[in-house]
């Protein structure tokens, strides 16, 4: 069945885009907002957060207890979060209650009440929240890693920090609000069960007339440093390493890809196989890839015993090294498959389809089809992953330990990182 796609931008800069999914009855909705905590003044740091949590306390004609009844009448699973560059609020329901579940947002969006009288319960809950990754030490060294990896702010937590939550009024949250609350640069993707015509019109009834005004422009800075380790009396190592990569669009995005899911793509993967099932080193290792539009990493984590924590860092980093040497065709086809099936399962969800709707547009000013996906999957060899691996080789690692001991970094690995950043 050939895909069903829409798009439309209005004068004011919001993007509608749509997929028609016949042989479903449910439909999902997902607005991404360029508001994410890179945008946050850095005397505000969690402003964001905050803002997600006081922005669906009341809208419109609605206080904040019947706002989430209107909600929950329409069955309306839904969730709102903060990324690094965009608010996110994601919604999915039967495809005949999306036009009401798209009038509540349009008051969210644009008219919430931000009441004085419940900022300080939102501001408890975040200082909650931040204060939790005490006891998360997982978390806790992956944040680092990610805050040391790129470049500030895009490494930064959306927790914020405590005097930035502490500083937070009323005045400031409405002057965030107003500051990027806009339509330039907002996408609002819908997958389901829809009639495009009677989409299109609703929306443009609802935001067409939102006052337009640029996107602040990042000032992006420099990553703070590529080595650290945080000392706490634990029980377990925690170790996070991440290496540069090719961001969404280039050439060698879906080889970079390969490459990630050779190392961690399931249970016969590189880093389970070498690092945990033969060596016992570690109860949890994996790599996951990460972008943005200009740069991209793999950010990689092994979880250890404290005895054993200096192998498991030598080992892991000998395994990312190993790759550029040379891939197994059955490790490929067993890259192929979980790629395939992933992409198949998105076909079926109207959830991930928003998804992918709005991060394609995003990201690439375009939605690719399931074909222009499966065909590049299916290019995939051996020799396109090592030819990918020889010309962006993994090196030049950022790595953040957090345990009682620090590690050290092994000569030969210091000698190839210092390559790697010429």
């Amino acid at each position: 069945m050939p895909q069903e796609v829409y798009q439309h931008t209005f004068p004011n800069g919001l993007t509608l885009l749509a997929e028609r999914m016949a042989h479903v009855r449910s439909a999902a909705l997902n607005f991404l907002v360029p508001a994410g905590c890179a945008y946050d003044p850095p005397e505000q740091l969690g402003i964001a957060s905050v803002l997600s949590d006081l922005i669906t306390r009341g809208a419109g004609d609605f206080d904040s207890r019947a706002l989430t009844l209107a909600l929950d009448s329409l069955g309306l699973d839904r969730d709102e979060s903060v990324g690094a560059l965009h608010m996110r609020f994601w919604g999915a329901t039967l495809a005949r209650n999306l036009p009401a579940a798209l009038e509540i947002y349009a008051d969210i969006l644009r008219r919430p009440h931000l009441p004085a009288d419940e900022i300080d319960p939102v501001k408890a809950l975040a200082l909650q929240d931040l204060q939790s990754l005490e006891d998360e030490p997982r978390q806790k060294a992956l944040l680092e890693l990610r805050r040391r990896h790129y470049p500030a702010p895009l490494g930064r937590d959306r927790r914020g920090t405590e005097e930035g939550i502490n500083r937070l009024n009323a005045r400031a949250l409405h002057t965030h609000y107003e500051r990027l609350f806009r339509p330039q640069g907002t996408i609002l993707s819908v997958a389901g069960n829809i009639e495009w015509e009677s989409l299109r019109d609703q929306v443009g009834r609802l935001f067409g007339d939102w006052e337009a005004a640029d996107v602040p422009a990042l000032k992006i800075g420099t990553a703070p440093g590529k080595r650290t380790h945080l000392s706490k009396e634990t029980t377990q190592t925690h170790i996070g390493i991440a290496y540069a990569s090719v961001p969404i669009g280039q050439p060698d995005y879906y080889a970079a890809m390969g490459a990630v899911n050779v190392l961690s793509g399931g249970m016969s993967a590189r880093l389970f196989t070498e690092v945990r099932e033969k060596r016992g080193l570690c109860y949890a290792v994996w790599a996951s890839y990460q972008t943005f539009k200009d740069r991209a990493g793999v950010i990689c984590y092994a979880g250890t015993t404290n005895e054993r924590a200096q192998e498991t860092l030598d080992v892991t980093l000998g395994e990312l090294q190993r790759l550029q040497a040379g891939i197994e065709l059955e490790e490929v086809e067993r890259v192929q498959a979980g790629l395939k099936s992933s992409l198949i399962m998105q076909e079926e969800s109207t959830s991930a389809r928003a998804g992918s709707l709005a991060s394609d547009w995003y990201y690439l000013g375009r939605v690719r089809t399931f074909d222009e996906i499966q065909s590049a999957i299916n290019a995939l060899s051996p020799e396109s992953i090592v030819s990918h691996l020889r010309r962006c080789p993994p090196g030049d690692f950022t790595i953040v330990t957090l345990g009682p001991k620090a590690l050290r970094l092994r000569k030969d690995f210091t000698a190839k990182n210092a390559k790697a950043a010429k």
